[in-house]
């Protein structure tokens, strides 16, 4: 073996190293950014719209925020991290892939990928459940009830949901030891 061939195979242990504290890494920033959106989303959520009495109804206006936007913001970026987080589980190590049936051969394994799975689509449904009730909210602002008080989605959803996504880059960064 040459001097070359040592300084590539070098090169290769340490791009796999890399990738693999990269995927790690993103994981984390991506489950990091979704929690700062929701928290974010839920801090600039507005408790209340302005009814306005028209003929036979009330129309609520709601005051311009980023709230739906920051949502759908967390959704898309913990999406990325569990993207990310199901590959760090397949990732080959030094270049060879772990087969399945050794991957999930013992019961901790499997059990710690059942837990880590779902905090994630229950992450990803609460964020998109407090998303989209939000915009419903902004959306469908005709009301027939003349006392109607124009309520936004109820205070804490946002928040709520997003410390579920706080929770998932750290079982999907336990799962890389």
């Amino acid at each position: 073996m040459t001097l070359e061939d040592q300084e590539l195979d070098f090169s290769i242990e340490a791009m796999a190293a890399s990738s693999t504290v990269n995927i790690a890494l993103g994981v984390a920033f991506f489950g990091a950014l979704a929690f700062i959106f929701g928290i974010i989303a839920e801090n600039k959520k507005p408790k209340w719209g302005t009814p306005v009495q028209m003929k036979g109804y009330v129309m609520c206006n709601f005051p311009k925020d980023s709230s739906v936007a920051l949502g759908a913001l967390s959704v898309v970026a913990l999406l990325i991290s569990a993207v990310l987080g199901l590959l760090s589980v397949y990732f080959p190590y030094n270049g060879q892939r772990v087969p399945k049936h050794a991957l999930f051969h013992g019961t901790t394994m499997r059990v710690f990928f059942l837990v880590a799975t779902l905090v994630t689509i229950f992450a990803e449904a609460m964020m998109m459940w407090a998303t989209i009730t939000e915009g419903l909210h902004r959306s469908w602002n005709l009301h027939e009830e003349m006392d109607y008080k124009c309520p936004t989605a109820k205070t804490g959803l946002f928040g709520g949901a997003a410390f579920w996504p706080w929770m998932h880059p750290f079982s999907g960064l336990c799962a890389r030891c």
